[in-house]
């Protein structure tokens, strides 16, 4: 993997006075980085190639995020050294409030009319990812809305409408998720990962509660919701998966769906092309209590977005760049490459031509208009953490009551949040 190194430049912080003006309007060569996804590094590629034909003198020089244990630790550890690229199309809407607290983020809002580019390209949702201080230090870029895949053939195995399954309401996916287990069609109903990774909860909890609660998020002006009877609803009927075994309570080592181990999964769009050879499979909402309609059913985002970094210092170039590669064309060019869904509104009529031709993305780009995202908060990456520990602790192994745990992770996020 091709490495570059950024010199450090004293004081070219965001808020370094002079020297972030004049960073700001400089133009000249940048530095990107892209997630190490095959499909998105093509498009990288193929996108870098179209700007430099026409950029000579501020040409991008791309590369992978570098190995690391995850690329938010990456990322925070050349923030820290001063050598970030100017661009990073894999930023975690959950990372920011850090990033940003380590002065490593650029404001959008600095160039002119970014606040309404970004407003206009990403419509409704664009609020939700502006910082405390309502400024934009991330670009909203693209989604992958989760959605429950089922494999139609195991549920016909067991006794399920493989075409039009029964899985709106809490009490029918429990049904069918206890037939699946008694006649055998699949060992597990569902296999979420039953680890306490802080951002395992985006495939089980937390696409229910904004489901559930109508689009709420963790935590609503650093209030937490989730111990709310929303949540807690949310969280009971988990726990009676665990409790009936219906969700394993071991780590696989695979995809438990494309392996046959589960009759279903909580994924987004991007698994189509995975699972397109192995799985004979359906999609549908998530389900909640009371089995709201299709087409009202909110889901979490699992965005990745696109943030300027402060080591850079052509920024205007970066700017350009940024409005570029998420222009409508080239917001195609990723849908086409990726599956994955542009954070861009009204997206099935921006691309009708690519949604008649490919059925089985359109379910997920209606719902990408119905997405709710992680908050952006102080502490964001811990407070998830205190959440995940006690949804483990309650949840998935049952050694606390849901309302205790909950609510003692609430009294934690509230510190956190505060802090």
């Amino acid at each position: 993997m091709l490495t570059v190194a950024l010199a450090a430049t004293a004081g070219c912080g965001d808020s370094g006075g002079g020297d972030a003006g004049k960073a700001n309007a400089a133009r000249g060569p940048i530095t990107i980085w892209l997630s190490n996804n095959a499909e998105e590094v093509a498009w990288g590629k193929a996108m870098v190639q179209a700007w430099n034909a026409q950029h000579a003198d501020q040409t991008i020089t791309a590369q992978e995020i570098p190995a690391g244990t995850s690329s938010e630790e990456v990322i925070g550890a050349a923030i820290t050294a001063g050598n970030a690229p100017c661009l990073i199309f894999n930023t975690a809407p959950a990372a920011v409030p850090q990033f940003q607290k380590q002065g490593g983020l650029v404001a959008l809002d600095s160039f002119a009319g970014a606040t309404d580019y970004i407003t206009e390209r990403t419509g409704e949702t664009a609020g939700q990812y502006k910082s405390p201080d309502g400024k934009f230090y991330q670009l909203p870029w693209k989604s992958n809305p989760v959605m429950i895949f089922y494999n139609k053939k195991v549920f016909a195995k067991a006794g399920l409408d493989p075409e039009k399954p029964q899985l709106a309401t809490y009490d029918q996916f429990l049904a069918a998720a206890r037939k699946i287990k008694s006649s055998g069609a699949a060992p597990a109903a569902i296999y979420p990962a039953p680890t306490s990774e802080f951002f395992q909860s985006w495939f089980d909890f937390y696409p229910l509660f904004a489901a559930e609660t109508g689009g709420k998020q963790l935590l609503d002006g650093g209030k937490p919701q989730f111990a709310s009877p929303e949540g807690q609803r949310v969280a009971e009927f988990w726990k009676t998966l665990y409790a009936e075994g219906l969700a394993p309570k071991e780590k696989y080592n695979g995809d438990s769906f494309a392996d046959g181990k589960a009759a279903m999964a909580i994924v987004g769009p991007w698994a189509i092309s995975v699972y397109r050879d192995k799985v004979s499979w359906g999609a549908v909402p998530v389900p909640t209590s009371t089995g709201i309609p299709a087409d009202q059913v909110r889901t979490f985002s699992d965005a990745k977005n696109v943030a300027m970094y402060s080591a850079c210092q052509n920024r205007a170039t970066a700017w350009d760049v940024l409005t570029f590669a998420t222009s409508k064309e080239q917001d195609g060019a990723l849908l086409t490459a990726t599956g994955q869904m542009p954070l861009r509104a009204d997206l099935p009529a921006a691309y009708p031509d690519y949604f008649a031709k490919n059925p089985a993305y359109q379910g997920f780009a209606q719902q990408a208009a119905r997405t709710v995202e992680v908050p952006n908060v102080p502490n964001s990456v811990a407070i998830w953490q205190a959440f995940r520990d006690a949804y483990t602790e309650s949840v998935i192994f049952g050694k606390k009551p849901v309302p205790d745990a909950l609510s003692a992770a609430a009294e934690k996020a509230e510190q956190l949040a505060a802090s």
